[in-house]
């Protein structure tokens, strides 16, 4: 049986899915901000998916 990741990593930008991680998930959030970031429309988001909870979102909320 496959190995369940609980970090989900997700890269879109202006709506689309440009990348997506799972393994090492937290701690490649910061070098995908460095990355992809400067994309237009760039959104990176860091979800738990053991919780079903968004850690953290880039850019942030507001």
């Amino acid at each position: 049986m496959g190995e369940v990741h609980r970090f989900h990593l997700t890269v879109t930008a202006s709506g689309r899915l440009v990348m997506r991680g799972e393994e090492t998930a937290r701690r490649k959030f910061t070098s995908w901000v460095g990355e992809y970031g400067s994309m237009p429309g760039a959104r990176i988001t860091l979800t738990d998916e053991q919780q079903g909870s968004v850690w953290t979102t880039w850019p942030g909320e507001g």
